[in-house]
């Protein structure tokens, strides 16, 4: 055996266990998921798809389910209308001030989530916004921004401005380059901004913690009060579904652009 592939072989049976580690908690929702049991426990007893049954069930959590999708399509679309414009002016134009603003526009990926849900809580008790759909589609957009932005960004910088340039030189005006150009050449990372702030808002639960009320139920706070009170393997089950679904929006992501292009652009 060549002695140069022996740390190759290592560095890859290394990987391999990190990734077992990392995924197995992961991995076990699935098989909890059928547990015949009444609590969650491990090795299961038996095996009974009950708990998929019951979660279909559960009209909370799909009141829950409902309200987070449309929530999380909100936030997207947004995100996606207010990050383009910054990205283009934050890379393409050149004015003092402008590393300190990307900066600022980006800082609350910095803070703790419970710095942040605080925070907005303090200002958004003031102005009534607390409880109410607008006030959780302001909130779940001062996270997904930044996300958004520094994707949008980091695409942007990819494009090679000549192409542009030669499309003005062409006689286009500055709205139709953007148009039939650097707009279709951004679409990996438009479609990648767009799956991370679903994902983003879908997900967040500190935040949505803060700002929910009694009457708006949106599933990751729902699912939080649920395994606070109960202990069955149904919200192993609900888990099972989410992790599905996300799974099958990555592959999307893959198939449509690959990740590849959508993280770096149209490169």
């Amino acid at each position: 055996m060549n002695t140069l592939s022996l740390p190759r072989i290592a560095y890859g049976v290394l990987v391999a266990l990190l990734l077992v580690f990392l995924l197995a908690p992961v991995l076990l929702v699935f098989p909890i998921s059928f547990s015949a049991d009444n609590f969650i426990a491990w090795p299961p007893s038996g095996w009974s798809p009950r708990w998929y049954v019951a979660l279909a069930r559960e009209s909370e959590l799909l009141l829950a389910f409902r309200n987070s999708v449309v929530l999380g399509l909100v936030v997207t679309v947004l995100s996606l209308a207010i990050a383009l414009p910054a990205a283009v002016m934050l890379v393409r134009k050149e004015f003092p001030g402008r590393d300190i603003l990307f900066s600022v526009f980006t800082a609350p990926l910095l803070l703790p989530s419970i710095v942040l849900g605080l925070a907005i809580l303090i200002v958004f008790v003031g102005r009534g916004l607390v409880g109410s759909w607008f006030g959780m589609v302001l909130a779940h957009l001062t996270l997904t921004l930044p996300y958004a932005l520094r994707v949008l960004a980091t695409g942007l910088k990819t494009l090679p401005p000549a192409v542009e340039d030669a499309a003005g030189t062409l006689g286009a005006r500055p709205f139709t380059v953007f148009r039939r150009v650097t707009l279709p050449l951004m679409a990996p990372a438009l479609i990648a901004a767009g799956a991370l702030s679903f994902l983003v808002s879908f997900d967040e639960v500190v935040i949505s913690l803060f700002i929910v009320g009694p009457q708006l139920k949106v599933l990751p706070v729902s699912l939080y009060h649920y395994v606070e009170s109960r202990t069955d393997p149904l919200v192993a089950s609900a888990s099972a579904v989410l992790i599905l679904v996300t799974l099958l929006l990555v592959i999307v992501v893959e198939r449509a652009v690959g990740l590849r292009k959508a993280v770096g652009g149209g490169g």
